[in-house]
């Protein structure tokens, strides 16, 4: 039975004593934190600390990869791949924390194929969930355990998926977008914006705004929010012009914003209302909420209407020209 093939590799190692390509070091630590926005002390000065989420970015073997100590993980992959099992998607981490990280400690780590589940049925298709654990050390000091897990999975052919609801907007003849990843931490913010409001994570211990929502408060470290309702008013505050790759389900070119609202925070959406070209650093926008089947609603923003005539009047200009 297949079944009983695949749980022939729970237990056995996925890497054995691998050690990480760099010590924990403070030029880590400080990129990390400007990445995230994290300014908490503990992670500077002579005492730092690293940040306890940096636990895997400790062990990854970047481009060139690590010399393998063991083949089971890609022999039970392998097994997965010739039964059809061929696609893969991530679905979730868990990690937990035992002893601080420091500059200078030397990381090893070991690996193992920790389940196999039973066959599911997905969204996505048919497959097997595959967890793995990782156990982080400093010396004999266990510092922290990553299991991360993903599915591998026969995707559904075109005949087998579900025939897709009345099409809106005139999209009738476009495949329809992708959807958002909903979880159990966002999806309060995903619920507002299907009822056309755009709410905002505040803690309730230091007031701090935040996006995208997180269970967390990096200012302060409480774990209690409630939200505001955003105003709709927001700035371009860096954008891209997309041309390739091409997507079925949008048009190229197409300029896709990162917008600072007007209560401090920032969230990427579509710019709409003026050419793609004429989109710029600073233009005010305005938020609006579009439909675009019947079961997906997004937040894109619009810019005002000065800007947008201003962008209108130079695109006919150029053109007379």
């Amino acid at each position: 039975m297949f079944e009983t093939r695949l749980k022939v590799y729970e237990g056995q190692r996925a890497a054995v004593s691998r050690v990480g390509k760099d010590p924990v070091n403070a030029p880590m630590i400080r990129h990390w934190c400007e990445a995230m926005g994290d300014t908490n002390p503990a992670y500077s000065g002579p005492d730092a600390i690293a940040p306890p989420t940096m636990l895997q970015a400790w062990t990854m073997s970047g481009l060139s990869g690590h010399t393998r100590g063991t083949h089971a993980y890609d022999e039970l992959l392998g097994l997965l791949d010739d039964a059809g099992y061929t696609s893969v998607v991530a679905t979730d981490c868990e990690q937990e924390y035992l002893r601080p990280l420091r500059p200078g400690d030397e990381i090893t780590y070991d690996s193992v194929i920790e389940s196999v589940s039973a066959k599911k049925t997905t969204k996505l298709g048919t497959g097997y969930f595959v967890t793995t654990r990782m156990d982080i050390r400093v010396g004999p000091d266990l510092a922290g355990t990553h299991r991360f897990r993903i599915l591998k999975y026969a995707p559904l052919r075109r005949a087998d998926r579900p025939a897709a609801g009345p099409a809106r907007r005139d999209q009738s003849q476009k495949p329809s977008r992708p959807r958002p990843v909903i979880n159990r931490d966002n999806a309060e913010f995903w619920e507002g914006v299907q009822r056309h409001r755009l709410l905002i994570q505040r803690c309730t211990g230091c007031g701090t705004l935040r996006h995208p929502w997180l269970p967390g408060c990096n200012a302060c470290g409480g774990l209690d929010w409630d939200t505001v309702e955003a105003s709709g008013e927001g700035t371009v505050y860096s954008y891209v012009v997309m041309h390739h790759p091409p997507f079925p389900a949008f048009d190229p070119p197409y300029a896709v914003g990162l917008i600072e609202l007007a209560e401090g925070v920032r969230m990427i959406g579509n710019v709409l209302g003026v050419p793609y070209d004429k989109v710029r650093i600073g233009l005010p926008v305005r938020l609006e909420f579009r439909e675009y089947d019947e079961e997906l609603v997004l937040p894109i923003w619009c810019a005002q209407e000065g800007a947008a005539q201003e962008g209108a009047a130079q695109e006919g200009l150029y053109e007379h020209r």
